[in-house]
């Protein structure tokens, strides 16, 4: 993979340029793939963001939302841009498959894909780029890229709402070791250009529905096992547990770093069930690597902090499962 900077000659003239990033985007994907839409737009490319799947409400709100094709429900339009396209970014992940169904068209696609990413050990896929674990978030990357590009005065509202969005989700508001100096700087930058960063953590965090606020006081007192002896704490929800809450995209995003408010707990598990397989997420404080232990157990992988996995035998049999690894390690 080349540098990013080398490609900077293939953006010199107008572009047709497709944007894409993981399923299930979270506020870091949308966020990053918005800013960046809206820096090329000003640059004069045409522009198109495609999100593998659906996307959570809380997140409507973001400038350019509106123009977001969902793979999922827009096959053919999304195909049709991506066959156009003379570029392609790839935003918030490093493995295709982290892209669902559209995967196999990406790995098809002859066009140079650009990397911008801050995930552990991407996939060898990508012509240009940068992957920097030691990022906060990929929206301080999409950040560095448009000053790498010595566009920083390019820098408007709408690119500073998305990437302050992301920013503020994968730092758990500026609280985890990933908040660097770097990062006070760009958001002091967003601040002298008339951001308003309490507005967008009302969007976020203060949006819920009742049925949300009471599905979390149902997760916290009857779904979570503590386990002090292993500083372990896991959360497990049903197909059964969403449907009586009838819960929505977004509605459990956070829910595994409840935990980690405990005393003495450094790690964290949320398991999930879906339609199709289990989702796992993983989360950590101090020492303990959840990338390897998803790695290495449930098919995933992440940060040293925070990972994700999955597992198809079933999500009873997965949590036992689970339950049987953390007694085999130290932590």
């Amino acid at each position: 993979m080349r540098p990013i900077i080398d490609i900077r000659p293939l953006l010199e003239q107008p572009r047709r340029i497709f944007i894409t990033t993981h399923q299930k985007p979270d506020a870091d994907a949308l966020g990053s793939s918005l800013g960046l839409y809206h820096y090329l737009t000003l640059k004069g490319h045409t522009v198109t963001v495609v999100s593998p799947t659906e996307f959570p409400d809380f997140l409507q709100w973001m400038p350019g939302m509106q123009g977001v094709l969902n793979f999922e429900k827009q096959e053919a339009a999304s195909l049709k841009v991506l066959a156009e396209a003379d570029i392609l970014f790839c935003l918030d992940f490093n493995h295709a498959d982290r892209t669902k169904k559209l995967a196999p068209h990406l790995l098809q696609a002859t066009q140079p894909k650009v990397l911008i990413d801050h995930h552990m050990q991407p996939a060898p896929d990508f012509d240009y780029g940068q992957s920097d674990t030691q990022k906060s978030s990929t929206c301080e990357m999409v950040y560095d890229f448009i000053n790498l590009m010595g566009d920083n005065a390019l820098i408007n509202l709408d690119m500073a709402q998305c990437l302050y969005a992301g920013c503020m989700t994968d730092t758990g508001s500026f609280r985890f070791p990933s908040t660097t100096a770097s990062v006070h700087r760009m958001i002091a930058d967003f601040k002298d250009r008339g951001l308003n960063h309490a507005s967008i953590h009302e969007q976020v965090y203060d949006n819920s529905e009742e049925r949300r606020l009471r599905f979390l006081g149902f997760a916290l007192s009857q779904r979570m096992e503590v386990f002090p002896e292993k500083k372990a704490a896991l959360i497990a929800i049903s197909k059964e547990d969403a449907r009586r809450f009838n819960l929505d995209m977004g509605d459990t995003e956070g829910l595994v770093n409840y935990p980690l408010g405990i005393k003495g707990i450094v790690f964290s598990t949320f398991i999930t069930e879906k339609a199709d397989e289990v989702k796992m997420s993983f989360r950590s404080k101090g020492s303990f690597d959840v990338n390897t232990f998803a790695r290495t157990h449930f098919d995933g992988g992440g940060h040293f902090n925070a990972a994700g996995g999955r597992s198809d035998i079933g999500f009873q049999q997965t949590v036992e499962k689970f339950k049987t690894i953390l007694k085999t390690i130290n932590i």
